[in-house]
C-alpha cells in the first residue's frame, strides 16, 4: 500500500492479509507473533490505564463490555495505523492537535458521572467510555505502531494475528488496574498525571515543534524540552481536572 487513499479500500487490506497467510511458515509465524505480543506487553500499559479509567465509572455489569470494546478498538487502531504510519507520522500539527485532545480527555476522566441507572443512560455511559478509549488510543498509538510495523515487516496477516492475541493481555491489564483504582481511588490522579505526561510528550514530538528545536539548538535540547513539556502536561491535567471536577460537583450539588 503506497497512497493514503488505498488504506481505506477494504479489498486491498484483504488482499494484503491473504497474501501474508499464503507465505507464512510455522517458525516465522510464532516468532512474529511472540514479537508482537511482547511489544504490546511493553507498550500497552498506557492503553490499559485509559481503558481502566474510562470504564471505572460504569456499573459492574457494563465494565466487562467496556473493556472488551475498548481493547478491540485499541487493536483495530493499531492495525490501521501500522498500515499508514509513514504517512501519518510526517503530517505537521497532527501530534499537537492530538496532544491537546489528550489533555482534555485526561481532565475529563476526573469528572464523576452522575449516578444514572436507567438502561438508556447506562448504555450512553458505556459508549461514552468507548469513545474516550478510541480517541485516546488513537493519539497514544502513533509512536507505538512503529515498533509493531518493524516486527511484522509489512506482513498484515501476522499483524492481525499478533494483535488479536494481544486483546486478552490489554483487557487483563485494564481489569487489574481498575481493581487497584477501586481500592485506592487516589491513584486515579496518578493515572491522569500519566496521561498528561504522555500528552506533553506527544505535542513536543510533532514534526513542526521538534524540527524547529533541533534546527535552532540540538537533539539534547529537544530531550530536555520534551521532559519539561511532559511535566507541564501532567501539572496541567491535574490542575485543570481539579477545577473541572469542582465545577461539576457544584453544578450537580454533589460532594
Amino acid at each position: 500500500m503506497h497512497s493514503l487513499a488505498q488504506f481505506t479500500d477494504p479489498a486491498i487490506w484483504l488482499a494484503e492479509i491473504n497474501n501474508g497467510w499464503n507465505g507464512i511458515d510455522s517458525t516465522r509465524l510464532w516468532i512474529a507473533v511472540a514479537k508482537i505480543v511482547w511489544i504490546n506487553i511493553l507498550l500497552s500499559g498506557d492503553n490499559a490505564v485509559i481503558i481502566a479509567m474510562a470504564c471505572r465509572g460504569l456499573p459492574a455489569r457494563q465494565r466487562f463490555w467496556g473493556m472488551i470494546f475498548g481493547a478491540g478498538i485499541a487493536v483495530l487502531l493499531r492495525i490501521f495505523f501500522t498500515g499508514i504510519v509513514a504517512s501519518l507520522m510526517s503530517l505537521p500539527y497532527l501530534k499537537i492537535v492530538g496532544g491537546l485532545a489528550l489533555l482534555i480527555i485526561a481532565m475529563r476522566l476526573l469528572v464523576p458521572d452522575k449516578a444514572d441507572h436507567s438502561a438508556r443512560e447506562v448504555v450512553e455511559h458505556l459508549w461514552r467510555a468507548v469513545r474516550i478509549i478510541a480517541l485516546a488510543d488513537t493519539i497514544m498509538s502513533l509512536d507505538n505502531v512503529i515498533a509493531i510495523a518493524a516486527a511484522v515487516e509489512g506482513d498484515m496477516a501476522l499483524l492481525v494475528l499478533g494483535l488479536a492475541i494481544s486483546i486478552p493481555l490489554i483487557v487483563g491489564g485494564a481489569a487489574l488496574i481498575m481493581t487497584i483504582l477501586d481500592r485506592f481511588p487516589l491513584l486515579v490522579w496518578a493515572g491522569v498525571a500519566l496521561l498528561g505526561w504522555i500528552a506533553g510528550e506527544v505535542i513536543v514530538t510533532d514534526p513542526v515543534i521538534a524540527g524547529a528545536i533541533v534546527r535552532q539548538f540540538d537533539v539534547a535540547t529537544l530531550h530536555r524540552v520534551q521532559i519539561a513539556a511532559s511535566i507541564l502536561g501532567a501539572v496541567t491535567v491535574l490542575a485543570g481536572g481539579r477545577v473541572w471536577r469542582h465545577l461539576s460537583e457544584r453544578g450537580g450539588g454533589k460532594a
